[in-house]
């Protein structure tokens, strides 16, 4: 929430602009918050959006951090680069132990796409030194937010599996047909099976409704769409996948782990991000496991078989 190319803005969700004052911003909350609240017939998800839109923008230090990280302070800060360093704790150390092996660039061919299209839409010619910045990010179209977000999930998906540990082995932006957006954006072994993973960032709250996503800005059948990914490629290497998983902001959710059943014979579950590890650990109800040789020999066949977009 919030730190989305694809979620509205703490202001945008206090019906305010940007440049309003502190008090008119405290009428605008307190108002906000008679609008959205549950006992007066808003809905909760709304009223909790509220809260944290005030928990950003409420002081004046925590104001000018987030313009600052938002693009709406007169200093540039983080933009949505991938060389920007992953954040962690002041406290917490670098993690040194081994990790998942790799290969491919998770995010990578939606980030090449969302650069081709942004250069397309700023115009020739123009120069465009941050294609990241987050005010640029903020006025482009839809379709390009929607890309960046979708390589930030990616991205991010990545760091989850990676931090498994040695034990696993993952391949990220996987071909699954002939079109270069026909993909699965991971494929995880390890010692509870093989998995096919999608993860996406719709931009705000998700809900399973008989076997499929259903929200604002959900197009399509994504479920559906990860399941013929998952058997195409299933199909190419000669392996059995273990089931689907579709990974999605924490939240987007209101339960971080909710399985659904079998779609076309492939387990699958929708899960927080946090919660991913726990069920990549564990692995999907009704999943075959993978043990013994048949680990090395599934990765054989997919070392071979695997092409990435």
């Amino acid at each position: 929430m919030f730190d989305s190319p694809l979620s509205a803005s703490a202001y945008q969700v206090l019906g305010v602009e940007p440049t309003v004052d502190e008090e008119q911003l405290r009428r605008a909350y307190r108002l906000r918050l008679r609008q959205t609240h549950p006992d007066t017939g808003g809905e909760a998800s709304v009223f909790i959006q509220v809260q944290r839109a005030w928990e950003l923008v409420g002081t004046p230090d925590a104001r000018a951090a987030y313009d600052r990280g938002h693009g709406f302070g007169a200093q540039k800060g983080p933009s949505f680069s991938p060389d920007a360093p992953a954040w962690r704790p002041p406290s917490r150390p670098a993690d040194t132990r081994p990790r998942a092996r790799s290969y491919g660039q998770p995010g990578g061919w939606r980030r090449e796409r969302y650069l081709d299209l942004m250069r397309e839409w700023v115009g020739r010619g123009v120069e465009l030194p941050d294609p990241y910045d987050p005010a640029l990010v903020r006025s482009a179209p839809r379709l390009l937010r929607r890309l960046l977000a979708d390589a930030l999930a990616e991205e991010a998906t990545a760091r989850v599996v990676a931090d498994l540990g040695m034990g696993y082995t993952v391949w990220h932006d996987v071909a699954a047909g002939r079109a270069s957006d026909e993909k699965l954006d991971h494929v995880v072994l390890g010692p509870s099976g093989l998995y096919g993973i999608l993860s996406e960032d719709f931009g705000g709250p998700v809900r399973v409704r008989r076997g499929e996503l259903a929200g604002d800005g959900i197009e399509g059948a994504p479920v559906a769409t990860l399941v013929a990914h998952v058997r195409a490629v299933a199909r190419a290497a000669r392996v059995k996948f273990s089931g689907a998983i579709v990974v999605l902001p924490d939240e987007d959710l209101e339960q971080p782990i909710e399985e659904i059943g079998r779609v076309r014979g492939v387990p699958v579950a929708v899960v927080s991000r946090s919660a991913l590890s726990t069920i990549l650990r564990r692995g999907v109800t009704g999943a075959r496991e993978i043990g013994g040789n048949e680990v090395f020999d599934v990765r054989t066949r997919l070392q071979h078989a695997v092409r990435h977009v």
